[in-house]
């Protein structure tokens, strides 16, 4: 792309070392302009990242949920065996 910019700033009149000093100029630009948004930008091995933390996430919330699902039913059973056993010393 350079050496475009550079033929079609010397066919436009300038001379060589002009049109060399405005595709350097042009070539920083472009430089910086990436840099600003590079930084913004993911890579794959950040959306590995991301991937790996959603299912580390995901494994401890299911584990959680197991572990809640397992004490509310023993603490169903265990009402339900307290009234069973009130229930028969009463009568």
């Amino acid at each position: 792309m350079e050496i475009e910019i550079y033929n079609a700033f010397v066919k436009a009149g300038l001379e060589a070392s002009e049109a060399k000093a405005a595709v350097e100029s042009i070539n920083k630009e472009i430089d910086k302009r990436y840099a600003l948004h590079s930084a913004q930008l993911a890579t794959r091995g950040d959306v590995e990242g991301v991937r790996k933390d959603v299912a580390e996430m995901e494994n401890r919330l299911l584990r959680a949920m197991a572990e809640m699902q397992r004490w509310t039913l023993t603490s169903i059973f265990a009402g339900m065996g307290a009234v069973a056993v009130i229930t028969k010393l009463w009568h």
